[in-house]
């Protein structure tokens, strides 16, 4: 993100209907950001004052006179937002690297609002292994196997606070054991399909399958290169994105399938560069043949189901309390 002027990460537009695409309402889940550093007490207070710091940008586009989007952190005010026409501004944190060693500071994020956090991002920090190890930070390819002792644990507080856990740019085996551990189904929320792309980042057949077993949800990201080796923007089209939709429907059912644009980490294709082209891939779906329905599962419907079910696991325990 160095040079970049933005403070903030547009991940996923979440839509109810394939025909309200083009409109202004709906969600978009804002990323706050952390790129990994060295696992020591400097560079865990820096990612956690970034991490305050770009909270605060997010919440900003929320302001109290409503003169701007709509705060939404949950499915029902997601829906509510749409309702209003207006957008709904769904604050999350990309990389886990943003609360160190300290389960005090996802509950502060957690009250902060995020939806969801990125277990990790490029390179290992203490909750889990990522999907590309970084040796400048001294990363082995394995640092623990999967989930560290202390990443076991913040899953568990995850399901407590009603926080989805996104296992995009985790290592195969964080995503298997988180998968298997977390109560509510777990998210990739900006990963494709590495029998069409062989990327490190990309979902294989057993993890799809686990993902499907367990409830959970692929969201297709628009970035060249995870969608074929080696590819640009403009090599590429929304038929490209459709590709990878369809293998992983086939594979997994159409409720387990979404898409995570990421237009701030590179996301792009011919035709569908920004949001306000959105009606180019919802003409791609229904040209493959997706019908209303399953456009507005995989526009969004499928995420809300998983917020639901997240908001239902946290009111289990608060109840219990």
């Amino acid at each position: 993100m160095a040079g970049r002027p933005q403070p903030v990460r547009g991940r996923a537009a979440l839509r109810r209907s394939a025909e309200d695409a083009a409109g202004p309402g709906g969600g978009v889940c804002f990323a706050a950001y952390i790129p990994q550093g060295r696992r020591d007490d400097a560079g865990h207070q820096a990612a956690t004052s970034r991490a305050r710091a770009m909270l605060d940008a997010i919440a900003a586009m929320a302001p109290a006179d409503g003169s701007g989007g709509i705060w939404a952190t949950s499915a029902g005010a997601i829906e509510a937002a749409f309702a209003a026409g207006k957008p709904g501004i769904v604050p999350v944190i990309e990389n886990g690297y943003a609360i160190g060693k300290s389960l005090a500071l996802l509950d502060e994020f957690a009250a902060r609002g995020i939806r969801y956090m990125t277990l990790t991002h490029n390179g290992h920090n203490e909750i889990a292994d990522a999907a590309i190890a970084l040796p400048t930070l001294g990363d082995p390819e394995a640092l623990y196997g999967g989930l560290s002792d202390f990443g076991q644990a913040v899953i568990a507080r995850m399901n407590e606070l009603g926080v989805l856990i996104d296992i995009s740019h985790a290592s195969k085996a964080t995503m298997m054991q988180a998968a298997q551990r977390s109560r509510t189904p777990v998210v990739a929320t900006h990963s494709c399909m590495k029998t069409l792309c062989d990327h490190k980042r990309n979902l294989d057949d057993e993890q799809l399958d686990a993902l499907a077993a367990t409830g959970g949800l692929a969201q297709i990201t628009i970035v060249s290169n995870f969608l074929r080796p080696k590819a640009r923007a403009a090599d590429l089209t929304v038929e490209d994105i459709v590709d990878h939709v369809d293998y992983a429907v086939k594979r997994m059912g159409v409720d387990h399938v979404g898409i995570g644009t990421d237009f701030d980490g590179g996301g792009g294709v011919r035709g569908f560069m920004n949001a306000s082209q959105t009606p180019n891939l919802t003409a791609a779906l229904a040209k493959r043949g997706y019908g209303r329905s399953e456009i507005e599962k995989i526009w969004g419907g499928n995420f809300l189901r998983l917020m639901r079910k997240a908001e239902a696991v946290a009111g289990e325990k608060a109840a219990a309390e």
